[in-house]
């Protein structure tokens, strides 16, 4: 079980999928971390599999990169691709909910690697996180062929980058910051969209959230939609299309002048 103790066996159940692995129930064939892992996989639906291993395996690249220990198991890359593929093939969710569209299949091996890389984005210090969130993101927009850009610079102005939905281009606005975001800079942001072509629109995503006070202030009937960062855990955890959850912001704002309707106040689950 690689350099795990018992201890951090247990963290990294906790920090990476939530389980207390711990727990009895997990040790009905023995205690050991083996047996425990090998109990957790046979008995996990396939996609908490394919979560559990996708972790394991990065965790296992970065152990063998810091202890600078050789591959000790033959083809051992392929032989695992060639296990998610497998459950990926036979695992398909079912929707919660007949108005949502399952995520497609082809791409849930990519999806639990995005969930992966917005958790390990949280964990980086405030200066590296900036890049890596746009990252993220431009790496969720290509798996759901919205056709991202990544961030570019025109003179005066920065925009996070932008995509491809429907005939529709959005222009991006993404802000990690420790306070929810407030009017002013809805305004910046709206300001930049209404400098653009006249079928330019934009999407604000700010993982803390937006201010009451600012969506009022803010206003009805703006060029731009909203997301904040429990949208985006809703999203991966619960498989829906990243496609349909902007479809529906973007017709409930049109029918309502509100740039920021919540996923779960989009869909029932």
């Amino acid at each position: 079980m690689l350099d795990f103790s018992d201890t951090s066996f247990a963290d990294f159940f906790s920090t990476e999928l939530k389980i207390n692995i711990d727990e009895a129930k997990y040790a009905v064939r023995g205690s050991s971390k083996g047996k425990r892992l090998r109990y957790f996989l046979q008995n996990c639906d396939n996609a908490t599999a394919i979560q559990t291993l996708s972790a394991l395996w990065e965790y296992r690249t970065d152990y063998l990169a810091r202890s600078g220990e050789d591959e000790p198991v033959k083809n051992v890359e392929a032989r695992y691709r060639s296990l998610l593929d497998r459950l990926s093939a036979t695992g398909a969710k079912k929707p919660k909910d007949k108005e949502i569209d399952p995520a497609p299949e082809i791409d849930r091996i990519n999806i639990v690697k995005i969930k992966t890389d917005l958790m390990r984005v949280t964990s980086l210090s405030p200066q590296e996180r900036g890049f890596a969130f746009e990252k993220f993101l431009k790496n969720l927009f290509d798996v759901y062929g919205l056709k991202a850009h990544a961030s570019f610079r025109l003179q005066g102005e920065q925009i996070d980058g932008s995509f491809q939905l429907g005939s529709e281009t959005y222009l991006l606005e993404a802000k990690w910051q420790g306070k929810p975001t407030g009017v002013a800079d809805l305004h910046v942001f709206h300001g930049k969209i209404e400098q653009k072509a006249a079928w330019a629109r934009g999407l604000f995503i700010s993982t803390n959230g937006f201010t009451e006070d600012g969506l009022v202030a803010f206003g009805k009937g703006k060029r731009v939609i909203c997301m904040d960062g429990l949208d985006l855990f809703e999203i991966l955890d619960q498989e829906i299309s990243f496609t349909q959850v902007l479809e529906r912001k973007v017709r409930r704002a049109a029918e309502t002048g509100s740039p920021f309707i919540r996923v779960r106040d989009l869909f029932s689950y």
